[in-house]
């Protein structure tokens, strides 16, 4: 159970990061409320997996998730770079963040 609810904080970590860019400095009202909300779930659901996952372990799950999600929504859907160097650079954190799940 602490693995599955550490990916969906890693993937609320994808959702917190765009809702905080599109939140404009927090001027737009939606986008900082979807922070707030998805920010805390995110870390509430962290705090929950690292009771019984190793916290290297599981912070660098959590962030790997939230970072390769992050580049990846940006990259479908906001328009920016898909190039080989980058993409070949996503696939290292996503290797190391499988490696460190089954080597933990």
């Amino acid at each position: 159970m602490a693995w599955l609810v550490l990916v969906v904080s890693g993937l609320l970590e994808t959702a917190w990061a765009i809702a905080l860019d599109r939140s404009a400095g927090f001027t737009r009202l939606v986008p900082s409320v979807v922070f707030l909300v998805t920010a805390a779930l995110s870390m509430v659901g962290l705090s929950y997996a690292l009771r019984e996952i190793p916290v290297g372990t599981g912070y660098v799950v959590w962030v790997g998730i939230g970072a390769v999600g992050t580049a990846l929504v940006g990259i479908l859907a906001l328009g920016e770079s898909a190039s080989l160097p980058r993409l070949l650079s996503l696939l290292l954190v996503v290797a190391g963040v499988i490696g460190l799940k089954v080597f933990h």
